[in-house]
């Protein structure tokens, strides 16, 4: 009996290891620390990538392009007139059990739709102002002003009303700020007295569940055996925060990992004749930018962000930041975007002009202050160095800029206030729309401007031209009023364009079935790890 009890045991450890030695784990090197697991509550690409496995939208991007497909809503309608849209949505949807006891008693249904855009939209939703109700992206896209009603006339069916046309709807709705999350979970963590762990231990529909976040170390996720759309072949996704590319690099060469976000220039070379890697690349869907206040003179003179901007040698900051991994920018949309204005004149780099045009507004002496982001991004490979090439090119023509930075978040939500007089930031695209460029960011709504509008410019002819053009459906009357609009942009110069970067991804040979998006995020759905 004994060694019938003793082969048992052996058998049973012998098939425990033998379904660890199968379980198959990726691994990817990302550049930060989410702020919160609620892509509705987020602007920056570190913090959606890190939600974005565990979530879905009603419909979403086929990956690795900006064509939209059906995702939650298996089908759905736009009426003749655009103004109404109709989703019939996915049958047997299972939501995730949460790590802090929750258990859903219901599969997905339209009272979950109606929760998650109810709760950036309505002030008096129970959840509006939990975690700070910060939804800048629902804003900053005109949702509030654009919705006229959203209902559900049964459990899988939502009715979307507009007030107006909107040419890039369905692809705003694919975007992550449109991600449905649990009303079922919600109501459970109001009932538990804990309604902030909605932002924190996130539960959804999507490919991986959550497991756990060890702050500025690791994120972990398991597949969701459940998963509409097929179980995953890997079993394990690892989120290995590693600010540093170097370091990142180093995980690579080591097996750490098996993909990594923004590699340094410099190594590129290396990558590309590393027998383990695939150094994936793509044309950047995004621009980098160096935003001046226009709340705080004197750069609410268009003289002086002109001559500031003719200040600032790109051409060197080319070679040495983005070493030669981009082109330098003349307008705020990248050139592989449709509507990009081909004709546009570049401000030349010109110092001793630039320092005539300062003492013609009275600027002999300035001191101001030039922020640079902590980590890298895709549009920015080193802001602290571009930073430091921009003080000295300031500084030649009498403005004296202190270097400050700030934690990701904390650097974000400061810039978005407006804090800063001088700021680099960039942008990388969401939906493949030049609405996502030019309203987003430079957008401006009863003369106050959007939370992504980092240089706080507003001006009416151009906010006139992209409202207008946001109801077209023709692409040429569209272009029309872009290209208005980037002129209006490159003659009031609120920020300077400095670059749109080629984005590089080293992914390793084993990977099977990753694409990059030129989108920037991370999607690793039906991505596979090879023996």
């Amino acid at each position: 009996m004994k060694s019938l009890k003793i082969m048992g045991a052996a058998l049973l450890l012998s098939t425990m290891m033998t379904g660890m030695a199968q379980a198959k784990s990726l691994v990817y090197c990302s550049e930060g620390s989410p702020e919160n697991f609620t892509p509705a509550m987020n602007t920056t690409g570190t913090s959606l990538d890190a939600a974005r496995p565990v979530f879905n939208q009603l419909v979403q991007f086929v990956p690795g392009t900006t064509q939209v497909e059906p995702g939650l809503a298996e089908k759905y309608e736009v009426s003749a007139d655009g103004l109404t849209l109709t989703f019939h949505l996915r049958k047997g949807v299972k939501f995730h059990s949460g790590v802090n006891g929750f258990t859903p008693t219901r599969d997905f249904n339209a009272d979950d739709v109606l929760f998650s855009f109810n709760r950036q939209w309505k002030a008096d939703h129970p959840f509006h102002k939990v975690s700070g109700g910060a939804f800048d992206y629902f804003n900053d896209m005109g949702m509030p002003d654009l919705l006229a009603s959203i209902e559900a006339p049964d459990p899988l069916t939502v009715v979307m009303k507009l007030k107006a046309p909107n040419a890039p709807i369905l692809a705003n709705l694919a975007m992550d700020f449109a991600t449905i999350q649990s009303a079922e979970y919600a109501d459970f963590l109001m009932k538990k007295g804990t309604p902030e762990q909605f932002d924190q231990i996130p539960v959804g529909t999507g490919p991986f569940s959550f497991v756990e976040y060890q702050k500025d170390a690791v994120i972990r996720f398991k597949a969701n055996p459940d998963y509409w759309g097929g179980k995953q072949k890997v079993d394990d996704l690892v989120f290995a925060i590693t600010p540093d590319a170097t370091a990142r690099y180093g995980k690579m060469q080591a097996g750490e990992c098996q993909i990594m976000v923004a590699p340094n220039p410099a190594d590129l070379d290396a990558m590309s004749k590393d027998g383990n890697i695939n150094l994936m690349q793509q044309a950047g869907l995004n621009i980098g930018y160096m935003a001046m206040n226009a709340q705080k003179p004197p750069f609410d003179k268009v003289e002086v962000r002109k001559a500031i901007a003719m200040a600032i040698d790109r051409d060197a900051i080319l070679k040495e930041v983005y070493q030669g991994a981009g082109q330098k920018a003349k307008n705020p949309i990248p050139p592989t975007m449709w509507s990009y204005d081909k004709d546009a004149k570049d401000i030349p780099y010109d110092p001793a002009k630039a320092a005539e045009m300062l003492k013609a507004a009275g600027i002999t002496s300035l001191d101001t202050d030039l922020w640079w982001m902590p980590v890298q991004r895709p549009y920015n490979p080193n802001a602290k160095r571009m930073a430091e090439m921009m003080q000295a090119d300031l500084e030649k023509v009498g403005i004296h800029a202190k270097l400050v930075s700030y934690e990701w978040g904390e650097y974000r939500k400061r810039a978005q206030a407006g804090e800063h007089q001088m700021a680099l930031l960039g942008w990388t695209g969401d939906n493949g729309d030049p609405d996502n460029f030019l309203a987003v960011l430079l957008g401006c709504k009863d003369g106050k401007p959007n939370a992504n509008n980092i240089p706080k410019w507003c001006d009416t002819k151009f906010q006139d031209d992209v409202n207008k053009a946001v109801t077209l459906t023709d692409p040429a009357e569209r272009t029309k009023l872009y290209v208005d609009a980037q002129r209006i942009v490159d003659d009031q110069v609120p920020w300077l364009n400095v670059a749109h970067s080629t984005v590089f991804e080293p992914v390793s040979k084993k990977v099977v079935g990753y694409k990059v998006s030129p989108l920037g995020s991370h999607v690793f759905t039906n991505v596979d790890v090879t023996e």
